[in-house]
This record gives C-alpha cells, structure tokens and sequence, in this order.
C-alpha cells in the first residue's frame, strides 16, 4: 500500500502525463495560492472547480481515505470562509478569517502535490522533463525530491517506533525528551538522505551530457487533453476578465 508521497503504480487510476500534472500544479499556485483574478467571479467559481479536481483524481487513484480526508477538511474550510467569516467581527474575524484565508489557498495544491508524488514515478518524471528541454540543474533537484519525501517519512515512522518503544511519547513520563530524541534524529537523517540520494543519481548518469535513454512511456491521451482544458479555462476566464468581457 502507498504511503501519502509513495508512487503506487498498480493503482494509480486515471493515467495522467506528468506535464499535464504539473500544469495543473501551477494552474493552483497562480489562481488557488496566489489569488489570481479572485475580483472576477467566474474566475473565482473556476478555482473552486479546479481545486477540487486533485480529490477526484486521488478517488480515481483508489486513494479514498487520502481523498475523504483532504475533501472533507477543504469542503469545512471553504464552507467557514464563505459563510461564518462575513458575520464575524473582532478577534475571532482576524483568526478564523486569516486561517480561512491561508488553509483554503494552500490546500489545492498540497492535495495535487500529494496525487503526483504518489502517481509519478521517477523515470516517468524525468521522461517528462527531458520532454520539454528542462535544464539537468533543475531536474535532478526534482528527481530526487520524489525519493526524499517518502523515504524521510519512512524514517520518521521507524523514529517514533523506536522511541515509543521506550516510552517517549507526548504525555508519558518522558515528554521532555521528544523533541531531543524525535526532531534531532530525523533533521540528521534528512541531511544523509538528501547526500545520498544526490549521489545516486549522478551514479545513474543523471549529470552527463548523454542523452538518457528511458523505456517508460508518456504521452498526452484524452484524459490529459480534458483536464488541460479545464485548467486553460481559468486562463481564459482571467483574461476575459482583465478585458471586462465577463465579471
């Protein structure tokens, strides 16, 4: 079974290429965290749609109780922002609002961060990357931070077995000691993992000049041709917006 940032290739539902992925990733962090167009209400309703789409994609994937989790967290949020935050004044307008604000910006693309970690794989990462002429300085960063986050939550896991073991935990006897014994050693082997896995991907010949052979196999399909157009629309929606055509 897949953890939250491990590619499960057998159960990854609805194919996408990994471009199409990451234009829906940044389609978020135009419109979702950085509040494109969020004055043109068609704009608006289209990010809501779209911010949405990463929880289908992760019921496609078989994903479900990642996809019930951030569904029903962002559908509370959303739901807070729209209709407790205008009735609210005072203190509780500046927490919940702000809180509101940053969770229901940030959560769209956390979520698609999520599906594309956990459905890409990395030789199918950097086919896409040679694919559109990326710099080896900018793919290799990238590849290996497909193996940091799930090899650092491993780890993680494996600390807190350790130090439950010993009675280490919040509220035990040896609270004091959690972040000294749980922190510490996570911080050092995220510093040895990022060496090593650098390493071994300049030993697969990641940083020659030579062009890279890869035997896995990308391409848009028609399911990718659907969801990029959905995520164009909202670039359309804003510009119709900017030439006050729509509002």
């Amino acid at each position: 079974m897949a953890g939250l940032f491990t590619a499960d290739i057998e159960n990854r539902g609805l194919v996408l290429d990994p471009r199409t992925k990451l234009f829906v990733m940044i389609t978020l962090v135009i419109f979702a965290l950085g509040g494109t167009g969020s004055h043109i209400s068609a704009v608006r309703y289209g990010t809501t749609a779209v911010s949405i789409m990463p929880v289908i994609l992760l019921v496609t994937a078989k994903q479900y109780k990642k996809a019930a989790v951030f569904g029903i967290l962002y559908a509370l949020i959303k739901t807070a922002e729209i209709l407790l935050v205008p009735d609210m004044k005072g203190a509780a307008l500046s927490i919940i609002g702000l809180c509101s604000l940053i969770f229901v910006r940030l959560m769209p693309g956390i979520i698609m961060g999520a599906y594309m970690l956990s459905s890409t794989t990395v030789s199918e990462f950097i086919a896409a990357m040679h694919r559109m002429h990326i710099p080896q300085q900018i793919t290799i960063p990238l590849s290996v931070m497909f193996r940091f986050f799930p090899t650092v939550l491993e780890e993680f896991k494996a600390i807190n077995a350790a130090m439950k073991m010993r009675d280490i935990r919040i509220g035990g006897k040896n609270a004091g000691k959690f972040i000294e014994y749980r922190l510490v050693p996570l911080m050092v082997c995220s510093v040895n993992i990022g060496s090593e896995l650098s390493a071994a991907a300049l030993t697969r010949g990641l940083g020659t000049n030579v062009r890279r052979t890869n035997i896995c196999k990308i391409g848009v399909h028609t399911q990718d041709i659907a969801v990029l157009v959905m995520s164009a629309a909202l670039y359309i929606l804003w510009i119709l917006g900017m030439m006050r055509v729509i509002t």
